[in-house]
């Protein structure tokens, strides 16, 4: 992606889901960057879906404008690379896999890694004393006293949160795009009108039911008849 394209997405992406973000610190030779969601599924399910970053991570943070060009060989060593037909790029390099655990990356995303800058990126996996389940993200960038990172911490914040929010929406519903209000309220419409039309087909067949005569259960035939009715 070039510089220019960079620039405007730093500026412009908004962090959006129910992750708690914060900037834990912001200096000129570094930042630290906190991300922390709870979980619907358990840590097995979501290092599964974590790993598949071509599924989760936007089209937009990468080289090639294709998320399918990524890939992450999540085990020490293994990349998390974009390779496409006029090129290749490394995003980052696995420093350890824990699965279910700890994935850590060594990586200086996007255009942090043109200015020699160190990047580390861990994705924490946990689980409560009642198994519930939490996703903790760090990034910790450090430089030198003349990178300036305190005034890229905010950027880098909002760009990074936009992914992590991705993957939480991969990890609840398998659909990384947040849905607009007119999206969900026509999915609650098609669930409406899919509830109605459930009621009314049961109360059609009860009705088809009771014309053709009920049948008589074992508690019916103990029953005295009313008056006047046939034995």
């Amino acid at each position: 992606m070039h510089r220019r394209a960079w620039a405007v997405l730093l500026a412009a992406v908004a962090v959006s889901g129910s992750a708690q973000a914060e900037i834990r610190q912001a200096a000129a030779d570094g930042f630290f960057l906190a991300y922390s969601a709870p979980l619907d599924v358990d840590t097995g399910k979501a290092w599964a879906d974590l790993v598949q970053v071509q599924k989760w991570w936007s089209n937009e943070h990468t080289w090639s404008g294709k998320a399918a060009n990524l890939s992450l060989t999540a085990e020490a060593g293994g990349c998390f690379c974009e390779r496409w037909s006029a090129g290749s790029a490394e995003h980052g390099r696995v420093l350890m896999a824990l699965p279910g655990k700890l994935l850590r990356v060594d990586a200086a995303l996007g255009p942090l890694q043109e200015h020699a800058l160190k990047g580390v990126l861990n994705f924490w996996l946990r689980e409560d004393d009642y198994g519930k389940a939490r996703i903790d993200v760090e990034y910790r960038v450090n430089g030198t006293s003349i990178s300036g990172l305190d005034g890229l911490a905010p950027q880098v914040d909002e760009v990074l949160g936009a992914q992590v929010s991705r993957l939480l929406r991969f990890i609840s519903s398998g659909d990384p795009e947040e849905k607009t209000k007119a999206a969900t309220v026509a999915d609650d419409t098609a669930r409406g009108v899919a509830t109605r039309a459930q009621i009314l087909e049961e109360w059609k067949k009860q009705a088809e039911q009771e014309a053709a005569g009920r049948v008589a259960t074992p508690a019916d035939k103990g029953r005295p008849k009313p008056a006047g009715s046939k034995p």
